[in-house]
């Protein structure tokens, strides 16, 4: 999955994320374009899941 494709699901994902997850912050799941390492840096402080289980947690949607 490329950048763009990942981009494009994460803009359908990150309110479901959110609810699934309800400590995420809206700056938490805001993504900037170039920053998604980060956004998944972030999302791991929270979750406690590994970036490859988050990736395909959000590619899977």
């Amino acid at each position: 999955m490329n950048s763009e494709e990942l981009k494009g699901k994460w803009n359908q994902v990150k309110g479901e994320f959110k609810q699934k997850y309800g400590n995420l912050t809206d700056d938490d799941v805001t993504f900037a374009e170039g920053k998604f390492d980060e956004m998944l840096g972030k999302l791991q402080e929270k979750t406690g899941k590994q970036k490859e289980a988050l990736r395909k947690e959000i590619s899977e949607w």
